[in-house]
């Protein structure tokens, strides 16, 4: 029968703890390789504007004028042979202009032009950059979606990590929250490592939980499954906030009317007093239109302008208001987990990323200490002893979630019968 209780008994430690040891085996080696390129990650403005300082800054007496956006725009075209997508505005006068030309999928070339001459500082081809290299190994292990996958089991198995390490730890009742702070230093190695991997463990877990949930946005399947979830409960980006797709420009029945250059683009949109970095896409046909965005500290800033590219009427304008709570809480908690949110947030993360690396490492190193020679370790769990209800309900609530971890669970669950069934078989032999 199941029972309704999550008491903290023997029977239920020794299952919780078997789990942990099974979820750390799992998940720890790669989570370590995921902390130490996100920590590498952290960096990447510093190592981008290093290593491209030449194309992305430019350095003048600044006593001249920027050269217009469309005489930029001319220049541009006229060192690359292929289409321009968008152009990003500087933000002060020692940036380069962003012009962004096709390339293949999201990570397209960008082309860096001086404001004030019209000469191309460079061509960044944004996949062959080292930070590329180093986000591509953070979530997908340079495996592609195989990668991706196996990004997404290991999250999903931390996640079970915390939620079993955390009820390990927490102590009996009765017993105070003296465990919660201290480590034992007069007790042997096994046990200093084992509390220093618990309590640094415990005080980093809402901390890994938040960046976790920031992080799997970009997953496989749990991030279509969020995708979907959006899309039925109208909770995502509202129609024409990621592209212009079915809005069109007008013009006359012979064609005559004049394109408005992006200078006049760029004067229409001023009106919305848009803060941060500002783009603006390109008609990539006759009825295309403009589309002017903002990428501004505060999600609660951005706005979406599509500008019809004969009239400049404005066809369409959009404002976070009109984001999904989804997709809202989404984007702050992937700002979260990139430390997009000023120093505080990008020190948290370093914080968090150079304490982890120290409780994993403390966890192996207890492991290593506890483990039986020739033996895997994992704790054995009394016989006798039944899931219950609750937590059986957690479990599967936990799969369904995280269908990767349901469908580890499950096979971890045949695969434990299929060797009881050969023990039995065995042993009637």
């Amino acid at each position: 029968m199941f029972k309704m209780t999550l008491s903290k008994g023997i029977s239920l430690h020794a299952w919780f703890w078997k789990w942990h040891v099974i979820a750390g085996l799992i998940s720890l080696p790669f989570m370590f390789l995921l902390a130490v390129t996100g920590t590498i990650y952290l960096f990447k403005d510093n190592v981008n504007e290093n290593l491209y300082a030449d194309t992305l800054f430019v350095k003048h007496s600044f006593e001249r004028q920027h050269l217009s956006l469309s005489q930029q725009l001319q220049f541009a075209r006229e060192a690359s042979d292929k289409s321009i997508e968008s152009v990003t505005i500087p933000q002060d006068r020692e940036q380069a202009t962003e012009v962004k030309i096709a390339g293949k999928g999201r990570a397209g070339n960008n082309l860096y032009i001086d404001p004030y001459t019209g000469e191309v500082t460079g061509i960044i081809q944004q996949q062959q950059t080292l930070m590329h290299t180093i986000r591509k190994l953070h979530g997908e292990l340079l495996l592609g979606k195989t990668g991706t996958l196996v990004v997404e089991l290991v999250a999903s198995w931390f996640i079970v990590l915390i939620i079993t390490g955390l009820y390990i730890w927490w102590p009996p009742k009765g017993s105070g929250i003296g465990g919660l702070f201290t480590v034992r230093t007069n007790r042997g190695r096994r046990l200093f490592w084992r509390d220093m991997h618990a309590v640094v463990g415990f005080w980093l877990s809402a901390f890994m939980l938040v960046i976790l949930a920031g992080g799997m946005p970009w997953t496989e399947v749990f991030g279509d499954q969020l995708k979907w979830v959006q899309k039925q409960t109208n909770s995502g980006y509202p129609a024409h906030w990621r592209n212009s797709k079915g809005l069109e420009s007008s013009s006359d029945q012979e064609g005559n009317q004049k394109v408005l250059d992006i200078d006049a683009i760029a004067e229409i949109s001023q009106r919305f007093e848009l803060s941060g970095e500002v783009t603006i896409a390109l008609p990539q046909s006759p009825s295309g239109v403009y589309r002017v965005s903002n990428r501004a500290f505060l999600l609660e800033e951005q706005q979406v302008i599509h500008i019809d590219q004969y009239s400049g009427l404005v066809i369409k304008s959009l404002n976070w208001d009109e984001v999904g709570v989804l997709m809202d809480l989404r984007q702050v908690f992937m700002r979260l987990h990139q430390g997009e949110y000023g120093k505080v947030n990008w020190v948290v993360l370093l914080v968090v990323a150079v304490l982890f690396t120290l409780t994993t490492a403390a966890g192996l190193v207890s492991y290593a200490l506890r483990k039986p020679e020739g033996s895997l370790g994992i704790p054995k769990v009394p016989a006798r002893f039944r899931v219950d209800k609750l937590l059986f309900i957690g479990i599967i609530t936990l799969g369904v979630t995280f269908p990767l971890f349901g469908i580890s669970i499950l096979l971890l669950f045949l695969s434990g019968l299929v060797k009881l069934s050969f023990k039995q078989v065995l042993g009637n032999l």
